[in-house]
């Protein structure tokens, strides 16, 4: 079922992100942590939102932006730039202040709710790798007479060593009975995924609400307070959904789109998951190169050999260079006769001739621009 464009307002809230990528976020927001070779984390989520026909968007920002803005620029790629409607990024209005809270945020910008023709807001982060199909979730949503709709999942994935997910417990007619707050869940166990559907009025009044009592957290002193105040009911998403909360995780999340299956199941079933275009020519190989269960982006120069690894575009690799198990980001140069094995470099990363560049007990990751030699 299709629901009128205009009638849904799309928040990608990233005010709640975590630092948990470490040297990957320490220039850039989670949002647009490169991902599977050409891609932004961001990029699910707006494609998600494109498959769902919602034209309104708007982008919660909080720090280090700049990267995530050069990625969006006028929304293009998502059919977002119109002159009606589209793309919208909302940074602190006072950005030398200490945020209190993403309420603090949404209240600062309180006039855009008002001003937006939507009935009905969907907030998401904007990291999750998945396909949520938000038109059943907008339909059951509305068809169960919802105040608020949260969006759940069982956890699945190694321990969790810093509590950061938020447990869901469902009764038996599908309604959320309580959140508990930052645990560490067990496989199996229900987990917020921060993706929740309300209709705008309501939103706009908590907010108000919530601001007059000193309260901040949309989570916390919107969803949670008012369980038992307000119809809040669970939707279950059983896509796939690959939970990253660590540079361990964000490895072996990149790692599984080696796999022919998970990787078609993402970019060739249902619905297509757009990025920013760039025109570059495809990858040149030389006569000694040797590539073998990788994946390669436009732009590169493979001179050396490759073995189960993903490679951004316009990385050159030299002659008689070896990376195996690796992520190498954008313009990245790996020079003639260097060893990579097990590493997660950032986007300009050079190593230089013969160096040789291991990660052991984890991935190692390499800063952007960081010269090895």
């Amino acid at each position: 079922m299709m629901f009128c464009m205009d009638s849904v307002l799309g928040v990608i809230n990233l005010m709640n992100e975590n630092p948990f990528l470490k040297e990957l976020t320490n220039h850039r927001c989670l949002a647009s942590v490169p991902f599977a070779g050409r891609y932004r984390l961001i990029d699910f989520t707006l494609s998600n939102f494109i498959h769902a026909n919602i034209s309104q968007v708007a982008v919660f920002a909080k720090e280090k932006y700049r990267s995530l803005m050069d990625h969006l620029g006028s929304g293009k790629e998502w059919d977002l730039d119109r002159n009606t409607g589209g793309l919208y990024i909302l940074p602190p209005i006072h950005p030398d202040e200490k945020i209190k809270g993403d309420l603090q945020q949404f209240y600062d910008h309180i006039e855009f709710f008002r001003r937006s023709s939507a009935d009905t807001v969907i907030i998401t982060p904007g990291h999750h790798v998945c396909k949520i199909d938000f038109n059943h979730v907008i339909k059951e949503h509305r068809e169960s007479r919802a105040d608020i709709t949260v969006i759940y999942k069982e956890y699945q994935g190694d321990p969790v060593l810093k509590p950061i997910y938020h447990k869901c417990l469902v009764d038996a007619n599908g309604m959320i009975s309580d959140i508990e707050l930052y645990t560490s869940p067990r496989c199996g166990e229900a987990v917020s995924i921060e993706t929740f559907v309300i209709n705008k009025q309501l939103l706009i009044s908590l907010i108000l609400q919530c601001i007059e009592n000193h309260e901040y957290d949309f989570l916390k002193d919107i969803v949670k307070s008012n369980l038992h105040h307000i119809k809040v009911k669970g939707y279950h998403f059983t896509g796939d959904m690959p939970f990253i909360h660590s540079i361990d995780s964000y490895f072996s999340s990149n790692m599984a789109f080696l796999n022919p299956k998970i990787l078609h199941s993402f970019f060739y079933n249902d619905w297509d998951i757009y990025t920013k275009v760039k025109h570059e020519a495809p990858v040149k190989y030389g006569k000694d190169a040797n590539v073998s269960n990788s994946l390669l982006a436009n732009g590169c120069t493979i001179e050396g050999i490759v073995e189960n690894s993903i490679i951004f575009r316009g990385v050159n690799i030299g002659k008689g260079a070896v990376v195996k198990n690796s992520i190498i980001m954008q313009k990245g140069d790996i020079e003639e006769g260097a060893y990579v094995e097990n590493v997660v470099a950032d986007k300009q990363v050079t190593i230089t001739k013969h160096s040789v560049v291991v990660g052991y007990d984890q991935p190692k990751v390499i800063h952007k621009a960081k010269l090895i030699e």
